[in-house]
């Protein structure tokens, strides 16, 4: 095994991570909700700037944590995508400047297998599996048959369901992120709006949710016009009723279908405690593991994709330093990103 140092910035959250055959050492985050809430959504120059301040607070930080120097580190691990352009190049230019000061090889990691990976952090993942990733970013299921083989069986044709979710939450006046506040008033809520199932099209385990966000958009400006209340905690029950069970459906008929062993839940939209409920509730005596991610590893951080850089580490996976980043990088091509 390696010390590997990991950077992480695709989005919202500045963050450094440091592991050392194994153990985390060190996971600092910085997040910038606070800032972008007032806006209801990540406005993407404000965070590109936020994380050029944060970035060597956050590594000073880890390495104090880790009481490692940067000179025993083997490795950077850095996210090359996806995410907004601007974010992931602050992130990759530090990765870069430490690897070339440093002369350590430099490994670039997929976003989301980071948030997949992130879950070998409380247990061993047993293949053949298939991962539910849900985010605000994206919204896919990908099987895998061995570690690193990434392979994307459904996908979401438009909004992702964490996307959804914020922009539900700001129709109802709830703030920013939007999954916890739904989350929270949907307990209280019963389903009593009758909300569309929109079609993928298609794609057999994919997914659609610009259908559903402007259902619910349209439905309360309609209700406001008409001088009636808006019910959120049942519209809050309705609406996550229909986001929730899409992602539940498609996850068990895949599941079946792939003859999986393992179901991994990964990404934001993981914490999610209805998603929870219900997958418990669907794979109990399936036969199938159901992995659930601590509420830790469901945010953007760096101790995942040092999780990843351990694995690519073995492989003498090393990007040159003329490497640049990639927003839409598809998860299915992490392993062939050098061999082009």
């Amino acid at each position: 095994m390696a010390k590997i140092l990991a950077i992480e910035s695709s989005c919202d959250e500045t963050a450094v991570a440091i592991v050392d055959d194994g153990k985390l050492l060190a996971n600092v985050v910085a997040t910038q909700i606070a800032v972008h809430e007032k806006f209801g959504g990540v406005m993407p120059e404000i965070a590109s700037r936020l994380h050029s301040e944060n970035i060597t607070v956050c590594l000073q930080q880890a390495l104090d944590e880790s009481k490692v120097r940067l000179e025993d580190i083997d490795a950077i691990a850095v996210t090359r995508g996806p995410g907004l352009i601007g974010c992931l190049h602050v992130g990759l230019q530090a990765a870069k400047t430490l690897a070339m000061l440093y002369d350590k090889p430099l490994i670039p990691v997929h976003h989301l297998a980071g948030h997949i990976y992130a879950n070998e952090y409380i247990g061993e993942l047993k293949f053949p599996l298939l991962c539910v990733v849900v985010s605000g970013g994206n919204t896919e299921l990908v099987y895998m048959k061995d570690h690193l083989d990434f392979e994307i069986i459904g996908s979401t044709t438009d909004d992702a369901v964490g996307e959804c979710f914020d922009k539900v939450a700001r129709v109802l006046g709830l703030p920013y992120p939007g999954g916890l506040p739904i989350d929270l008033h949907a307990k209280q809520g019963k389903h009593t709006y009758d909300l569309p199932h929109p079609n993928a099209g298609a794609g057999k385990y994919d997914f659609s949710y610009s259908g559903l966000k402007t259902a619910v958009i349209n439905l309360v400006h309609n209700l406001k016009m008409r001088g009636e209340a808006v019910r959120v905690d049942d519209m809050a029950r309705s609406f996550e009723d229909v986001a929730i069970g899409m992602v539940v459906d498609n996850s068990m008929r895949a599941a079946k279908d792939y003859k999986v062993r393992q179901i991994v839940l990964a990404g934001g939209v993981s914490a999610n405690s209805y998603l929870r409920e219900q997958m418990k509730e669907k794979v109990g005596g399936t036969g199938i593991e159901l992995v659930v991610p601590p509420l830790w590893c469901t945010t953007d951080n760096a101790a995942m994709i040092a999780k990843v850089g351990e694995h690519l580490y073995k492989l003498n996976y090393f990007a040159p330093l003329s490497l640049g980043v990639d927003p839409n990088w598809k998860i299915d091509d992490q392993l062939t990103l050098l061999k082009n």
